[in-house]
């Protein structure tokens, strides 16, 4: 198995490198991000390699650095998402910047990358929050609606805003994530009722 190569870049484009080594031509797929750090035709190069074989065919794909190969092994270990869409989806969002969004739960920054909709990057982002140990921010995701139902709730019972969230917030702590919505809310009055 090829994990890495190192010779004279014979040619580039945004989505694919030739790599010579000592006479063979590599050719390898690559994120924009690691084609915006290569140089020039005819200029040294190298790079970390995931090679991946499948029943019909034997591809490369080429990296800058470490974590953007890691975070490609990542994606590509997701249900549904190969190669082609791991490669997209590096190059429509920084190594940091995806990490970010998965720690913030942020589906809607992975969602802007170019054919991936809103599903596809919950799933990214709730697997990934496992793969690389994010703990906590999974289950905020899956409760995200039902807090937000409670608090617009108990808000339209005449409540002020910030004293919901800070009762929502300790509720849950409280009796725990899988109360349930009419346990919560019933909850959420009675210590509301007690400000």
């Amino acid at each position: 198995m090829i994990a890495y190569l190192k010779g004279r870049l014979i040619r580039k484009s945004a989505d694919e490198v030739v790599v010579d080594v000592q006479g063979v031509g590599y050719r390898a797929g690559i994120p924009l991000s690691t084609y915006l750090e290569l140089g020039e035709p005819g200029d040294g190069v190298a790079l970390h390699i995931h090679t991946h074989v499948t029943d019909s065919a034997l591809a490369l794909f080429g990296f800058f650095t470490e974590e953007e190969k890691d975070l490609f092994l990542k994606l590509i270990g997701i249900s549904g998402i190969g190669p082609k869409i791991a490669l997209n989806i590096l190059s429509g969002i920084g190594v940091s910047d995806l990490e970010d969004a998965i720690r913030g739960g942020d589906t809607a920054r992975i969602s802007l990358v170019p054919g991936i909709g809103k599903k596809t990057a919950m799933r990214i982002a709730l697997e990934l929050q496992e793969k690389l140990g994010i703990k906590d921010r999974l289950l905020d995701m899956e409760l995200s609606r039902e807090k937000d139902d409670l608090i617009s709730a108990l808000m339209n019972m005449g409540f002020k805003r910030r004293e919901v969230e800070k009762i929502v917030d300790e509720t849950i702590r409280t009796l725990g994530r899988e109360a349930g919505f009419d346990a919560l809310l019933r909850e959420g009055l009675k210590q509301l009722a007690k400000v």
